[in-house]
């Protein structure tokens, strides 16, 4: 056994220190090296249980309840037990946190009469656990609470204002044009620019009030006992402390600003997800109308009616689908000179209960507004496919939305589709309609190469409506030009849209592109349609769709090649 002494000292050059804890008594002798140990303590304290229990944090009773909480060994063997605690000395010095590992010994009546361990400085594990439980807590960027937090705070201020009949706000602030800053400076630049904007939000915080990162570049705000006026009044003091001066950074100043959403609860949000949604909407809101400018939610008659229809919509749309309810229709296109026919427009329609049938523009806008574009274009993919296989001699064209482009699903099906008929599609004609802005005119490229390598061609429909320009036509190679009726349907009447039709058809036979001009009504703008040089036209002068098969009941006569 080490004499005592040298036991101390290797205590002591490990930061413990051992004791032996008479409860019966309640004296405590320690081992020579306690002092240091508990360096700013008075060793009068360390004598007994009580008097040590007085500097204990945060919880004056854990070695005993420790003792108090398992059942003594048979056979008068040692418990072991294990427990944690900070220690103080006074108000003026800092926490002491102790580990203390040690057995208890019980008595003839099984209750603890002495214990014995050793006590070790734990202040560097104490602080990484602080650290991970401040982590788990608190967004690492810029400090405040993160999302799961934020929103178990949100739902407990609902409930608080409900109990108590108050009133308090949810804001969502969000920085505009962050992408902008990302794109120009790097992802560093963005982040101390998310960094200091939640610094300026802190500095307008009243007491008791609760800030959150939500998103990447959104803060969440609750504004306890909070009124309509107060909360406009809040809006405009965050707005302006993140506007009026620049935002230094190590790539030089930058100048952001910031839009808010909010909403007042419980009056118009009963639960967290209700407040976030409405928040997050008025937010979009706010962002559409200005960049910089604050909007607070309010009940809309209209908004909440027109969503109930899109609910039904959605439901109709994939129903729809389901059940195979989602046909097509056939418009005649012909050539603008001969007037034969030059291939067809496949035209979704959708077979109701009652035996009518919604037109495209009744379908695709609302599917394009609701996501459901993509499955609506895969069925009218699988129809015409199955129309160019079960007629070689018909040629086809068919709308998708430039969303599906994107679609990898849509790409396998087509591809998987177009190998399984072989020739099928070297008849078929892709319109990318224009209702919907390209966003990445690379990506469509690359999806009209690979159309191109089936032989297929590609339109672009209603030409001049939408947001392609001449020079995407020629970087995305496209074969054929539709131009939108809106500017055909007149030009017998319109000097206006004659001089915009004819200039969109004597540019696109520069390119060397063909047109077809749609909504053609009556004999004398076809003539004038085929003396500009139109390619095709299509309308209601030539043949409104159907769902008849016009070249079966020719007897699947040949047809011109639309190239």
């Amino acid at each position: 056994m080490l004499p005592v002494p040298q036991a101390s000292s290797i205590l002591a050059s490990l930061g413990q220190a051992a004791f032996v804890w008479d409860l019966t008594a309640d004296t405590i002798a320690w081992s020579d090296n306690v002092g240091s140990v508990f360096t700013d303590v008075p060793a009068g304290a360390l004598a007994s249980g009580a008097g040590f229990a007085k500097l204990i944090e945060p919880s004056r009773s854990v070695r005993t309840d420790a003792l108090a909480q398992s059942a003594p060994a048979r056979g008068g063997e040692g418990v072991a037990y294990r427990i944690e605690y900070g220690v103080r000395a006074s108000a003026s010095v800092p926490v002491l946190w102790i580990e203390e590992t040690g057995c208890w010994f019980a008595g003839p009546d099984g209750k603890p009469v002495r214990a014995q361990g050793i006590v070790r400085i734990n202040n560097e594990r104490h602080a990484r656990d602080e650290q991970l439980m401040r982590l788990s807590r608190h967004d690492p960027l810029t400090g405040e609470l993160n999302r799961t937090h934020l929103i178990a705070s949100l739902a407990e201020s609902i409930e608080e204002t409900m109990r108590f009949r108050s009133s308090s706000a949810f804001m969502l602030i969000g920085i505009d044009h962050l992408a902008r800053v990302n794109d120009a400076f790097g992802f560093d630049v963005a982040d101390a620019v998310i960094a200091e904007v939640a610094k300026r939000i802190r500095a307008k915080l009243r007491a008791g009030d609760v800030l959150g990162r939500f998103s990447g570049n959104k803060f969440g705000l609750i504004l306890r006992n909070c009124t309509v006026d107060d909360t406009n009044i809040a809006a405009e003091r965050f707005l302006a402390g993140i506007r009026d001066e620049v935002i230094p950074t190590k790539s030089g100043p930058v100048s952001v600003t910031a839009s808010i959403g909010a909403i007042t609860i419980p009056r118009y949000a009963r639960n967290a997800d209700e407040a976030i949604n409405r928040a997050q909407e008025t937010l979009d809101g706010a962002k559409r109308r200005r960049a910089g400018s604050f909007s607070l939610w309010r009940p809309n008659v209209e908004r909440d009616a027109q969503r109930r229809v899109n609910i039904r919509v959605t439901d109709e749309i994939v129903t729809a689908l389901n059940e195979r309810r989602i046909v097509t229709a056939f418009e005649p296109v012909v050539e603008a000179r001969s007037r034969q026919p030059a291939f067809y427009e496949c035209l979704v329609r959708m077979e109701q209960a009652d035996g009518q049938a919604l037109l495209a523009p009744d379908i695709v806008p609302v599917a394009e507004r609701l996501g459901l574009i993509r499955l609506v274009d895969h069925r009218v993919l699988e129809l015409a496919i199955a129309e160019l296989a079960a007629s070689p001699n018909v040629r086809l064209s068919l709308n998708i939305s430039p969303d599906t482009t994107m679609d990898p699903d849509w790409w396998t099906g087509i591809e998987s589709l177009m190998r399984a008929h072989p020739g099928a599609g070297e008849r078929l004609i892709v319109e990318i309609t224009e209702t919907v802005a390209i966003q990445d005119i690379d990506d469509v490229r690359g999806f009209v190469t690979r159309l191109k390598n089936f032989g297929s061609q590609i339109a672009i429909d209603d030409f001049g409506a939408g947001y392609t320009s001449f020079r995407n036509l020629r970087k995305l190679g496209v074969d054929i030009v539709k131009i939108d009726g809106a500017f055909v349907q007149n030009i017998a009447r319109s000097a206006d849209d004659r001089a915009f039709v004819h200039t969109l058809i004597d540019l696109a036979n520069r390119l060397q592109i063909k047109t077809v001009a749609e909504w053609v009504q009556d004999e004398e703008a076809a003539v004038m349609l085929r003396e500009w040089g139109c390619d095709y036209i299509q309308g209601r002068l030539i043949g409104l769709a159907s769902p008849e098969r016009p070249w079966a009941m020719a007897g699947d006569a040949a047809l011109p090649a639309a190239g």
